[in-house]
């Protein structure tokens, strides 16, 4: 259901090496939520770091609206780099999976498994 990778880099190497990775794949990221600066600033104790991008590829988005509407609810993908007791981690939901619950759709499978393949291969670039 995870595609989670460890890296020897550190968050911020690791954040800015996802963002170019992304952009070779030719996925845009359309936000990048800092969770832990957000949990921080709201007087919340959080010692890990948490990015998580939110990422799309234009035409595979199109393609999955165009088959369905409802998974509006289930895009953008999102990818994360964080930390985790000392470690810095680089992962997703993978979309296969996540799409499988939410429709039988062949064409959608063929989608997925598109994005999947291309995300994971930005997160192993990013590591």
């Amino acid at each position: 259901m995870y595609y989670i990778v460890e890296t020897q880099k550190t968050f911020d190497q690791a954040a800015t090496d996802l963002d170019a990775a992304v952009k070779r794949h030719e996925f845009g990221v359309l936000h990048v939520h800092d969770l832990g600066a957000t949990l921080r600033s709201k007087g919340i104790a959080f010692a890990e770091q948490c990015k998580v991008f939110e990422v799309c590829s234009p035409r595979q988005a199109a393609s999955v609206l165009a088959t369905d509407m409802r998974l509006n609810m289930a895009l953008p993908c999102r990818i994360s780099v964080y930390t985790e007791q000392g470690k810095t981690r680089i992962g997703l939901i993978k979309p296969v999976q996540m799409l499988g619950m939410l429709s039988q759709d062949p064409a959608l499978a063929a989608i997925a498994h598109e994005v999947e393949d291309a995300t994971m291969r930005m997160v192993d670039e990013a590591k």
